[in-house]
């Protein structure tokens, strides 16, 4: 690049970043924060649902953690969690279905390549690293607590 070229790409970033909008940080964090606890007491009241249909108590995480997948999975499928998603934030990531809604998105995404190259190959795009090194951390601190219990 020239010098010329240089100083008038230097004003224009100035410029440029001068009339950027700022986020509303504030309204953004109360918004993830409600929708994700709304998405929690969903959880938590299919999770009494259960239990008063007599699962035992040591089962219903399970069977909570298997509907609260399927209804990520869902929504994502019908294009309602994309659009929670834009309005809430990491309020709608972090909870079991926004995993679902990483493992869905990228499938429908490149379904026209096929079930096997689309679908199959592109599901776990996100949720995979995610996965990889959660399920190999798990791992170190498994074998780590078994040769360092006290």
């Amino acid at each position: 690049m020239k010098v010329e070229e240089k100083v008038i790409r230097k004003k224009f970033d100035k410029l440029n970043s001068n009339n950027i909008p700022k986020p509303k940080l504030l309204i953004h964090c109360f918004n993830a924060f409600w929708v994700g606890g709304l998405i929690c007491v969903i959880g938590q009241f299919i999770g009494d649902i259960f239990l008063k249909i007599g699962i035992p108590k040591d089962q219903i995480g399970t069977y909570v953690s298997i509907v609260m997948v399927f209804l990520g999975a869902v929504l994502t499928g019908i294009g309602i969690y994309d659009k929670l998603g834009d309005f809430a934030g990491a309020g709608s990531v972090v909870p079991i279905t926004g995993f679902a809604n990483s493992i869905v998105s990228p499938a429908m995404e490149f379904k026209k390549e096929g079930f096997v190259f689309g679908v199959a190959a592109k599901m776990f795009t996100i949720a995979g690293p995610v996965l990889v090194y959660g399920i190999g951390s798990s791992v170190i601190v498994g074998i780590l607590y078994y040769f360092l219990r006290w």
